[in-house]
């Protein structure tokens, strides 16, 4: 079984190479992390000539003061209220104990990088590897030999799920070190062992700081990744599913970017909504927790939504692999 299952691994290996997925979301890495950087980069020019310094914490004073203006709004969404009063707690905290949370260097970009794609960006490039992983086999007309060889169909799945997650793998390591690799070109390649504040809690409309602690940013962006490939594994199970489902690769990649578009949009609308929490695209972001922030509807928490993606993973695999198993070779 083991050799058997090494060379259908290898094949669907060559065959996503040869379709050249891999060296898509590797180009499209390439473009966006420069303009990403550039845009941080004159991001935090503009706040320094604004204040006419760059120490930190005349900067972060002045977050505070601006997000304490805009509080003061009454057109403000009760969401966003309660989302900016987080803020300005943690923003305290941190000057109180004078710790820059925003310190120059590539790690802060890849950490800030990851906070920023976990939820869209990077589960739309592991959409673009996994939407044709099954559909492809009947565009290019191989279906019928591909499930009549003398070969268990579970274990055929199963090398293109092993294949997936490889490229998962691949996809985030590619990530993290494109993001330190390029933004250290700007901001330097110092910052491994910053300290990095964890821990907070939102209680109702408070921020919890008594269980907050300090780690070095190398250990925060090994967390930090790691819940980061976790969400992608579940985004490319559930695309792997609908590969299955659906023939066309077209209309599968249309499904789940569907999906993870009005993810973003609820994430942003469902504080009114509270059973959405049970919706596998409002709990990609599990950053957040790490961070501290709000998340998107009251009550959710860490446990919660790996909970949650976990039944959502498992669910598409048993789907998966009924389907695969039972699917009639003459269609």
């Amino acid at each position: 079984m083991g050799g058997s299952m090494f060379h259908l691994v290898q094949n669907e290996t060559l065959k996503i190479l040869r379709r050249r997925r891999f060296l898509v979301v590797f180009l499209i890495l390439l473009v966006l992390i420069p303009i990403f950087t550039y845009a941080q980069y004159r991001a935090s020019l503009t706040a320094q000539e604004r204040l006419g310094t760059d120490d930190w914490r005349s900067l972060l004073q002045q977050q505070i003061v601006d997000a304490q203006n805009r509080l003061t709004s009454s057109r403000l969404p009760e969401e966003w209220r309660e989302w900016l009063k987080i803020r300005i707690q943690q923003q305290q905290y941190y000057l109180e104990h004078d710790i820059n949370p925003s310190a120059p260097g590539g790690p802060t970009f890849a950490r800030s990088f990851m906070d920023q794609a976990i939820s869209l960006f990077l589960p739309m490039m592991i959409v673009v590897l996994a939407v044709d992983l099954v559909s492809s086999e009947y565009s290019e007309g191989t279906i019928k030999l591909l499930l009549t060889r003398p070969v268990h169909r579970w274990k055929v799945l199963t090398s293109k799920l092993i294949t997936l997650f490889l490229f998962v793998s691949l996809t985030l390591l590619l990530t993290i070190l494109m993001s330190y690799g390029i933004s250290g070109i700007v901001f330097g390649y110092k910052g491994w062992d910053m300290p990095v504040l964890t821990g907070f809690r939102v209680v109702g409309a408070e921020l919890d700081t008594s269980q907050v602690f300090m780690v070095p940013q190398w250990q925060y962006l090994l967390m930090q990744y790691g819940l980061g490939w976790f969400v992608c594994l579940v985004v490319g199970v559930i695309t792997l599913m609908v590969s299955v489902l659906v023939r066309s690769a077209a209309a599968g990649m249309g499904i789940m970017m569907a999906a993870l578009i009005s993810g973003t949009i609820l994430t942003q609308m469902a504080s009114s909504w509270e059973s959405a929490k049970y919706l596998f695209v409002v709990n990609l972001q599990l950053t957040v927790y790490l961070a501290g922030t709000l998340p998107p509807i009251k009550g959710m928490t860490l446990p919660f939504s790996l909970t949650v993606l976990s039944v959502w993973a498992l669910a598409a695999l048993v789907v998966s692999y009924f389907v695969f198993t039972k699917k009639d070779v003459t269609v």
